[in-house]
């Protein structure tokens, strides 16, 4: 599997580690538009740069393509290598909006070529082991699903020349930059919790959120470093959404998820609640498991401070489905989920009203 990287930016470097770890699979080119810092990156993962995209896919022509451009720029990036037939897994978000993301879909599907997105946290094992709870419903009736991301990004993040924080770019702040991992795992295991909730259906009913720039400079800042949201689920339970890069010194992002049969708490990577009215022979040995402190910051303070091994699971099993012909499991539409979502959260700040999600 000969794979090309758009964008070499923070995140381009992790995607080259993660795709180094994969047998079979080889990194032969990646894009920027600056010679040095690509030069530099081709040096460092043994690959070849190129300046401009169109000529490294016509040029390389490599079987997939990772997107690791900044956010508002996916779509473009992505409809090049769907032109040549090549198949694209991209960073999250798949783009800043839904209707951008919907151009991906539409354009892939009618090319034949598989559109995957980067969620990483659907494939870290603690969140894997609260979804198969979930899809076992062992919590009963979902009752509360909560995600929280409490973190923090100094006023160089949002500097002049930097792409986070525009709207044009990034979309939005907190909540579609950094607390999507968060959106994104709520809903996916809101989702499992669900009797007959077919796969392509958004779990979220309607959310009411409010946002706010409070630790950043708003003339400086074009979207909120705050925000708190309210969701109904579609079984009629619960959610909550905190989605922050205003506390300082940041703190570990955590999950709740619980009803009548039980509750599971996560935070970053250990498992503090794992409690059921009924339990199973192997409760003990997964408290044991996950029972340590995260050895992860996982990004709370410090972007790159993150483990890429999740990205190596999540890149797997993409190139897993291509190989055999099939949909990805975290396809364009899964994906597509968690930005409907910020969506309407940003909408409902917007108009001060509650916002239904459409499917």
């Amino acid at each position: 599997m000969r794979v090309a990287i758009i964008g070499i930016g923070a995140i381009a470097g992790m995607h080259a580690r993660a795709l180094g770890d994969i047998p079979g699979v080889e990194l032969v080119a990646a894009t920027c538009r600056t010679e040095a810092k690509g030069r530099a990156f081709a040096e460092q993962f043994g690959c070849t740069w190129h300046d401009d995209t169109a000529k490294m896919l016509r040029r390389e022509k490599p079987d997939v393509v990772t997107i690791a451009t900044p956010s508002g720029a996916h779509l473009d990036a992505a409809l090049k290598a769907i032109r040549k037939d090549i198949h694209i897994i991209c960073e999250k978000p798949l783009e800043i909006t839904t209707k951008r993301i919907d151009r991906m879909i539409a354009a892939a599907d009618k090319a034949g070529v598989a559109l995957g997105a980067i969620f990483p946290q659907r494939f870290n094992p603690v969140i894997q082991t609260v979804h198969a709870a979930a899809a076992a419903r062992r919590f009963g009736e979902l009752a509360v699903a909560a995600s929280a991301v409490p973190w923090w990004r100094d006023d160089a993040y949002y500097g002049p020349g930097r792409w986070q924080g525009t709207l044009s770019l990034d979309g939005g702040g907190a909540l579609m930059n950094q607390s999507i991992h968060g959106v994104d795992a709520l809903q996916w295991i809101a989702g499992a919790a669900m009797d007959d909730l077919p796969a392509e259906v958004n779990p979220i009913e309607s959310v009411a959120a409010f946002t706010a720039v409070k630790s950043h400079d708003p003339a400086q800042l074009e979207v909120e470093d705050t925000c708190v949201a309210v969701l109904r689920l579609k079984n009629g339970g619960l959610g909550q959404l905190l989605a922050a890069t205003s506390l300082y010194p940041g703190q570990l992002r955590r999950f709740t998820f619980g009803g009548r049969g039980g509750t599971a708490e996560i935070e970053e990577e250990q498992l503090v609640t794992w409690q059921f009215r009924e339990s199973q022979f192997d409760d003990e040995a997964t408290r044991e498991r996950f029972g340590g402190a995260s050895s992860t910051s996982g990004g709370a303070a410090d972007p790159m401070a993150i483990d890429y091994s999740c990205h190596t699971r999540n890149f797997i099993s993409f190139f897993d489905a291509v190989a055999a012909g099939k949909r990805p499991a975290l396809d364009g539409r899964e994906g597509r989920k968690a930005v409907a979502i910020i969506e309407a959260c940003y909408k409902s700040a917007r108009t001060g009203r509650i916002v239904s999600l459409k499917d």
